[in-house]
């Protein structure tokens, strides 16, 4: 049976899926283009011909995945509520124990990164972006009344670093943490930040 003739714009969803599977599965530093190419039932030379070295097919495959997630939390941060409800259901959902899918490949990102600029270069973009979309919802909130913080993106950041540590201590060393745990402290930690009490946060 023929193979079905792809856009090159489908080709590239088609490679970068892959390749986010193959990283998940080998880690960045093993996989290969080959690997790739074989999971498609490809060449080589066509991966190659779409994204030239393994490390621009990597970074564009991580860049892939995370702005998907990037996708999902803007529209959980757009919903029609107050931004404590958002923020809530944000943090929640990116939290280790939530429905991000993300986690093994950011620990992968981040590992990487220490040796490929142009992986740090997107990882750090869309670190970015991620606090950006959380610091713009709580100074809505702010300036809305419903609670009081001076410094929303420095907010953004403690509460991304926590979350990202607890990601590590999770998915990397299957830590003895319980789910109910670790969603009480993102609680507390998004409680501290807006300044109010935990019965007002989950209201």
């Amino acid at each position: 049976m023929a193979r079905v003739r792809l856009s090159v714009a489908e080709r590239r969803e088609e490679l970068l899926r892959a390749a986010v599977e193959q990283i998940e599965v080998r880690g960045v530093a093993a996989v290969r283009i080959a690997d790739v190419a074989a999971v498609l039932g490809v060449s080589n030379a066509l991966v190659l011909y779409h994204f030239s070295t393994k490390e621009k097919l990597v970074a564009a495959a991580f860049a892939h995945a995370a702005e998907a997630d990037l996708a999902q939390l803007r529209k959980v941060l757009g919903r029609r509520t107050s931004a404590v409800r958002r923020l809530r259901a944000a943090v929640r959902w990116y939290a280790p124990t939530g429905q991000a899918k993300g986690w093994r490949l950011w620990i992968e990102a981040w590992s990487a990164s220490l040796r490929d600029p142009a992986l740090r270069n997107v990882a750090g973009d869309l670190d970015q972006q991620w606090k950006a979309e959380l610091a713009e919802v709580i100074e809505e909130g702010a300036a809305a009344g419903e609670f009081h913080c001076d410094d929303p993106m420095s907010a953004a950041w403690r509460l991304t670093a926590l979350l990202d540590g607890l990601a590590v201590q999770t998915t990397s060393y299957a830590g003895p943490l319980s789910r109910a745990t670790m969603l009480a402290w993102t609680d507390e930690a998004l409680a501290r930040e807006l300044g109010i009490d935990h019965e007002a946060l989950t209201a």
